[in-house]
């Protein structure tokens, strides 16, 4: 079986994507998604994302990812606006008379509405941050409390962290330097803590100013990576809930910069960033 294939990358954080619109199933299973990220017996990526067909009425597509592991998250900041570039590129050689800059899509986390706006950035409305305990989900606390500046032990150190959901969970530390945290060492220790029963994403956050701050990541089910927009978006929200940053913000990743905007009105969580086309082929 031949399939085509796209590949896109949102500040490196990059994905193979799969017109799948035709069938309500990946086209691929997890094993084979696992081989083609292979850096260097595939094609190499941090995830395989597939485009389906609408869940309903109220969507227009459906988004499946696959991450470098296997395992399956619920949303994925930089790989829905890589998703919605995609759509869009399908639409546009498929002569669609006007061709859509706002897509609703389904994901395991709800509908998120990316739209490509006129400086061809994306920008996507992720929702509204989820901070109860049972919602990230963490027994670092009780089911109903937040946590907000919580003391944690890792690799025999206390970290002040706080945990949020964009509908897929986030540990967030702020650091003094996060160029000398080890991360490859220590990413897995907190993705695999037993406080997080779905394990977890962590991001590494220095503040270099109220309207700046420098993040690594690394991400549950695909380890380091050079961006992480709803890490991003989860720095933001940490920041705010603990008096370090203002609503809006940029974002520093090693892979470039992403806009992050929590909204005092109706409370969602805005993100703006870049999605590119590196190549297309065939498996």
């Amino acid at each position: 079986m031949s399939i085509e294939f796209s590949k896109y990358h949102g500040l490196g954080n990059d994905f193979i994507l799969i017109d799948n619109r035709d069938r309500d199933e990946p086209r691929l299973d997890r094993d084979r998604a696992v081989k083609l990220c292979d850096r260097h017996f595939g094609i190499g990526a941090d995830g395989v994302i597939f485009a389906l067909p609408a869940a309903n009425s109220e969507t227009d597509y459906t988004m499946r990812i696959f991450n470098s592991d296997g395992s399956e998250p619920e949303m994925c900041g930089n790989g829905i606006r890589c998703l919605a570039r995609f759509l869009a590129d399908l639409e546009a050689a498929r002569g669609r008379e006007t061709p859509r800059s706002t897509f609703r899509i389904h994901t395991l986390a709800g509908t998120i509405v990316p739209q490509i706006v006129a400086d061809g950035q994306v920008r996507v409305d992720m929702g509204v941050p989820h901070l109860l305990a049972r919602e990230i989900p963490t027994t670092l606390v009780d089911a109903e409390e937040k946590a907000i500046d919580r003391s944690m032990e890792v690799a025999d150190r206390q970290w002040s962290v706080t945990c949020v959901s964009m509908g897929n969970p986030h540990c967030i530390t702020f650091v003094e330097d996060v160029a000398a945290i080890d991360l490859e060492k220590i990413g897995p220790l907190f993705e695999h803590h037993p406080v997080f029963p779905q394990r977890t994403n962590v991001e590494f956050v220095e503040v270099v100013a109220r309207d700046r701050l420098k993040m690594r990541v690394w991400e549950r089910g695909a380890g380091i990576t050079l961006a992480c927009g709803t890490g991003a978006c989860a720095t933001l929200v940490a920041g705010v809930l603990t008096g370090r940053c203002d609503r809006a913000a940029t974002v520093e990743l090693p892979g470039g910069p992403l806009a992050i905007e929590w909204s005092g009105g109706d409370g969602r969580i805005y993100m703006t960033g870049p999605a590119e086309c590196v190549f297309t082929g065939q498996i």
